[in-house]
């Protein structure tokens, strides 16, 4: 019901002090916002995060502690609740681990006498030699295999088959040619 004699409020309440429009930054960086005034005075509640249940884990303390039915699984799975760890840790205003380096670790210094002395070429040609060492240490006597073998045993040499199918031999012409059949011949090719 609107007030007597106003007419009804047709927008939404604001919300209390202790709302933060935007996104809020956990992490102070020393910017324009500090050097203001602090007007981020009011701290955002954190957002507590419910992790999943690590069923792998509880499944490996369940079995370390003896259980080997379902029912005991799951009574171990209610009261040891064992929950999967947050990767995000450096989310949101965390602070890194100690000792922990972010990006990859810079070489070591080379040292200038090495430089000077030609330290690395020598080292190199050592690496070389010792290579070169072990390749002609590693080149021996081949193994025996097919090849070899057959080198060393060559096949039997085949032998010549008089035997041969009928239908492949040769057929010689008979040795007197009657004398229609030469005619015959004598007038085709004439």
């Amino acid at each position: 019901q609107p007030e007597l004699g106003k007419p009804m409020r047709n927008c939404y309440s604001l919300p209390g002090p202790d709302f933060t429009y935007g996104m809020y930054m956990h992490k102070r960086d020393g910017g324009v916002a500090e050097a203001i005034g602090h007007w981020d005075s009011v701290k955002a509640k954190p957002h507590k995060r419910v992790m999943p249940r690590d069923f792998v884990a509880m499944g490996r303390a369940a079995v370390d502690e003896g259980c080997t039915t379902a029912r005991e699984f799951a009574l171990y799975y209610k009261y040891m609740d064992i929950r999967c760890k947050d990767k995000g840790i450096l989310r949101y205003g965390g602070k890194a681990p100690p000792g922990m380096t972010f990006g990859r670790p810079p070489r070591p210094s080379t040292p200038f006498f090495d430089i000077m002395q030609h330290r690395y070429k020598e080292l190199w040609m050592e690496e070389q030699r010792a290579r070169t060492k072990v390749q002609h240490m590693v080149k021996k006597k081949v193994g025996t295999n097919r090849t070899t073998f057959l080198r060393t045993h060559p096949l039997p040499a085949k032998e010549e088959s008089f035997w041969h199918l009928q239908r492949f031999e040769k057929v010689w012409a008979p040795p007197n040619p009657s004398p229609d059949q030469s005619q015959l011949f004598w007038a085709s090719t004439s």
